[in-house]
């Protein structure tokens, strides 16, 4: 039932939208209702999933990746201290920027293809794995860490073998967050530019005036967005043995 519970909210807000359009009957060019919306993806269905390929080949790449920088980094900040004086400031100053000021450089860098999507994807999602996995690093239980030198184990053993398992309870957390922020990051990628990908569809039917296929683009991206989240919950909770 608590998976279901999503998308019972979602009926409900189709529901409350369709009243809203028919209430003020507004016109299909300012919000078009659920069910123009609903036929619009019914007849643009094969080029909205020739479209959604490339946009979720872009998010898992940038998600995998993502994930693996921000655990490097994360560990890196953990075992050295210079990394904490220098490195995390740099690190805190690249979530600073907007992503759309430094987006047209990666394409300008990596080019329209998929590789600058992911650059962009990355540099949104990396954050909060390293800052979540790093803040559980920091805050392992003293009492296991006294444990562990009284027992003369290694300082990298203390890392790899208690700080490591200790923390992947805040893992799990910045993964979930990154799971959330991977779709948008893509997006974004792609209406900077893109020749390919929902955020490029999203930009043409915007320039055709064709608002009920952007909402119908919009709406398979919430649907890929729970979806991908749901379903990196529940490997994390089979993985950490959490609840």
């Amino acid at each position: 039932m608590r998976y279901l519970r999503p998308f019972i909210a979602i009926a409900v807000l189709l529901i409350a939208w369709q009243i809203l359009v028919a209430c003020f009957q507004l016109p299909s060019y300012i919000l078009p209702s659920p069910y123009q919306v609903l036929l619009s993806l019914e007849h643009n269905i094969v080029l909205i999933t020739h479209q959604a390929l490339f946009t979720v080949t872009e998010t898992i790449a940038a998600l995998l990746l993502g994930i693996f920088i921000g655990v490097c980094a994360a560990l890196f900040l953990t075992m050295f201290t210079f990394a904490r004086q220098w490195v995390l400031p740099l690190i805190i100053i690249s979530q600073s920027i907007p992503t759309f000021a430094i987006a047209p450089l990666f394409v300008i860098w990596f080019g329209y293809g998929m590789s600058s999507k992911i650059m962009t994807a990355i540099l949104m999602l990396f954050f909060p794995v390293t800052s979540t996995f790093y803040d559980g690093l920091k805050n392992t239980s003293k009492d296991y860490l006294d444990l562990a030198k009284v027992m003369q184990v290694s300082p990298l053993n203390q890392l790899f073998k208690i700080k490591f398992p200790a923390a992947l309870p805040h893992l799990a957390s910045g993964i979930r967050m990154a799971a959330v922020i991977a779709p948008i990051g893509a997006v974004v990628g792609e209406w900077v530019g893109s020749s390919k990908g929902l955020g490029y569809l999203m930009l043409n039917a915007n320039a055709r005036m064709q608002i009920d296929l952007m909402f119908a683009v919009l709406l398979i991206i919430v649907l890929f967005a729970l979806a991908l989240y749901y379903s990196i919950d529940c490997i994390l909770k089979k993985l950490t043995f959490s609840e």
